[in-house]
């Protein structure tokens, strides 16, 4: 731990809900614990007329623009940095920081290439744009994994510290009351956290309870795909062994993990960012002692197949998972089997990441 100025201030920018967004609460955690004062501005800070759509990230960072650079930055002599959560608010960060503070970046994912926009060309150039353009002008970025500090050093030629998306939370809290689960003692209880967007494999896990007549599914999260999702569960034989609890803060989560059976992490391979994820949920199942069945992509196959937690599904789909699961469920798991993956896992080591990063930036 490094000391810090009581003038050193952090202003972090996110585009969606504060209270859901694991990653950002962690680093604000961290970095107050570190002796920043670190505020934080998010969507529900700055409603705008749009909820989604290029109207909605354009008037999203004017208003991100005025607020920091009108509200935040008032104080003179101040030390202060400015932190860009993503593509989607780096260029009303830039405005605000330009001239007068610091600028950091933390990309959570390859942003021009979620499968949302692979087939919006002119979208997706424009967020290219915006990163070839800004991101060499930050004074830090920072990203999930290395395959994506990779592809950006050969892209734009920039250096990316990794900071993993590790859990940060205790996570043998088994007792904690969720009021959510309906499932029967001696149920196979797989579980899905995250959002229920295209390309997750939502509608696999749904199917596979075909072929799974002793499990159980739990979707936690919401997402675009949420209502169709439902929809498409009820339309099912087996339609009362899902369950979807809607959004969890983090700490239900993570209470919830640590009661499943097979933690499902399962995203099909379209576009880059998908292809290099580490979803957060990775880590979370590590700590808690859940094996977990993952799309055959580099990063989270990386894991699984090191550390020996889980099962690859060898091919895309519902067939492919079942067998994963099958997989996983054949062997019997003990707490020990998740030592080294914890200990190659640990926030603690990477949470350190952040404030040498911050503690070079303000000297």
């Amino acid at each position: 731990m490094v000391d810090v100025d009581k003038g050193a201030r952090i202003v972090m920018a996110v585009s969606n809900d504060l209270l859901t967004d694991q990653r950002v609460m962690r680093h604000v955690a961290v970095l107050r614990e570190a002796g920043y004062e670190v505020e934080t501005v998010c969507r529900t800070d700055l409603p705008v007329r749009w909820q989604k759509g290029w109207r909605f990230y354009a008037a999203f960072n004017w208003r991100l623009w005025r607020e920091i650079k009108g509200e935040r930055l008032k104080v003179k002599g101040e030390r202060v940095i400015v932190w860009a959560n993503d593509t989607d608010t780096l260029l009303g960060c830039w405005l605000a920081a330009h001239g007068r503070c610091k600028l950091v970046m933390d990309a959570h994912e390859l942003f021009p290439e979620v499968p949302e926009i692979q087939e919006k060309p002119l979208v997706k150039w424009v967020w290219r744009t915006i990163e070839k353009w800004l991101m060499p002008k930050c004074d830090a970025l920072i990203t999930v994994c290395q395959s994506i500090a990779d592809y950006y050093r050969e892209k734009l030629g920039v250096q990316m510290t990794v900071v993993r998306n590790l859990s940060s939370y205790e996570l043998g809290v088994r007792s904690y009351e969720l009021g959510v689960m309906s499932y029967e003692l001696g149920d196979n209880v797989l579980l899905y956290a995250g959002k229920v967007n295209v390309g997750r494999g939502v509608d696999w896990a749904i199917d596979a309870l075909e072929w799974l007549p002793e499990c159980r599914l739990i979707v936690a999260g919401d997402g675009d795909l949420l209502e169709e999702m439902k929809a498409y569960a009820a339309q099912k034989a087996w339609s009362d062994r899902v369950e979807f609890t809607g959004r969890l803060l983090p700490e239900a989560m993570t209470a919830l993990a640590a009661k499943a059976d097979v933690g499902l992490v399962m995203l099909e391979d379209k576009g880059l960012s998908y292809h290099f994820a580490l979803p957060n949920r990775v880590g979370t199942f590590v700590q808690a002692g859940v094996p977990m069945v993952v799309s055959d992509l580099p990063e989270m196959a990386r894991v699984v197949r090191t550390f020996g937690v889980g099962a690859v599904m060898e091919r895309q789909g519902t067939l492919g998972l079942v067998d994963a699961v099958k997989a996983v469920l054949a062997r019997n798991w003990k707490d020990d089997d998740f030592a080294a993956a914890r200990e190659d896992m640990d926030w603690n080591k990477e949470k350190q990441k952040l404030i040498d990063l911050c503690y070079t930036i303000c000297c």
